[in-house]
């Protein structure tokens, strides 16, 4: 329930101030009067939210969960709905909550009034919290979700965080290999060419590359920038998002990690959409869209024509190459024995655990690959720029 800030006389006539709860101000007023105070001023108390503004997984599973444990103990959704809102630090969620408790007081279903917030929602939510409605299992629905969100997120912040030590290690690099090229090497330039020597190629080379880069780094980095805004627009039409993600799992090392992940994503999705009663069909579907991967997506929805053909699931994956033989089998014994659901969330289990430990080795053998070809590179600047002390001193002896 929304919080004001008064300010109102008391019986005594004495101005006092304070906090009261309402639903409006014109009710705020109403109880301030039933307390025998005259409301002078009033206005709504400021909230403070989380400066983090994005809301993530995590924070919709916390969502979903709270709900489930209101209504599991029979506290109406209306009601459950306001509790939530005052304790969220998300300013997009609060708001989507209060919009919904006041459609719900309204009466529409959660599902109908969620439907309303699909920026917020995705469709894993709104199927399964639709059918779990009409089926009278919206707390069961709430806490697969939940389940759902909360093993989704775990997945994505492993990747990130195996991709997030090499790409610190590369921006630390590039600095640190800049700071060289164009503040220690000028230098060093400008003492051999007061010595009037031939320089070694390999010094030419890189006072070369630091020449370039001072006099022409306004041009470099509008050509990075240019490069970086058709990168992002190439990559946001559909052809340019199959070609990224083509490639993200054709790399060495990371590609593997990235197809892991993705099979584990698809699985989890469809067991929770399969298991909630969403129609096979409508769960490919939404399992294509949420797939976070354009292969997986599109073999996803030509096995999706293909079983509104009439045919089964796991021969057009297998046809499309993108999943693993494991992966059909499973699925293909789960079709056969009527244990889709069960094969499925093994499978996520599976690839769940093999993106962990995946990402446990590669964090042990990225890091002293990079070290070593980064100091490589730098080590190799430096030297360069040695060779012609190391030249006159052999001349000199």
């Amino acid at each position: 329930m929304p919080q004001f800030i008064y300010t109102a006389r008391d019986p005594s006539g004495k101005t006092v101030q304070g906090e009261i709860r309402a639903r409006t101000e014109e009710d705020a007023r109403a109880a301030l009067r039933r307390r025998r105070m005259e409301p002078l001023r009033i206005h709504p108390a400021r909230r403070h939210f989380s400066y983090i503004p994005f809301v993530t997984k995590r924070d919709l599973a916390v969502f979903c969960r709270q709900l489930a444990l209101m209504i599991n103990a029979g506290v109406p959704v209306v009601q459950a709905l306001e509790v939530l809102a005052e304790h969220v630090d998300k300013k997009r969620l609060y708001q989507a909550i209060v919009a919904m408790r006041q459609d719900v007081e309204a009466g529409e279903t959660f599902a109908e009034a969620a439907r309303k917030h699909r920026k917020l929602f995705d469709e894993v939510f709104l199927s399964t919290v639709e059918v779990g409605e009409s089926s009278g299992n919206l707390v069961q629905g709430l806490n697969r979700v939940a389940e759902y969100y909360e093993k989704i997120h775990s997945l994505r912040m492993k990747v990130f965080n195996a991709l997030l030590y090499p790409a610190i290690i590369i921006t630390f690099a590039v600095g640190a290999l800049l700071f060289l090229l164009v503040s220690v090497i000028p230098t060093f330039a400008r003492i051999y060419e007061s010595f009037g020597a031939k320089l070694p190629a390999l010094t030419r080379a890189v006072i070369g590359v630091s020449n370039f880069l001072i006099h022409n780094s306004f041009w470099v980095l509008v050509a990075f920038a240019i490069a970086l805004v058709f990168f992002f627009r190439a990559k946001s039409t559909p052809q340019g998002k199959l070609w990224w993600d083509r490639l993200r799992l054709r790399l060495p090392v990371f590609g593997s990690l990235v197809r892991k992940a993705a099979i584990a994503r698809f699985a989890r999705t469809l067991a929770v959409m399969v298991q909630a009663g969403v129609p096979i069909l409508d769960a490919l579907e939404i399992t294509a869209r949420t797939a976070g991967n354009r292969v997986v997506e599109i073999a996803v929805l030509r096995a999706r024509r293909e079983i509104s053909a009439g045919k089964n699931l796991a021969d057009p994956l297998r046809e499309s190459g993108a999943f693993p033989p494991m992966v059909v089998h499973m699925v293909s014994v789960g079709e056969e024995t009527g244990r889709l659901t069960e094969m499925l969330a093994k499978v996520a289990d599976f690839f769940e655990e093999d993106v962990d430990r995946a990402t446990e080795a590669l964090t042990t053998v990225i890091e002293p690959i990079m070290l070593i070809v980064i100091g490589g590179i730098i080590g190799l600047v430096i030297i360069s720029m040695y060779l012609p002390i190391f030249d006159l001193i052999t001349v000199i002896q």
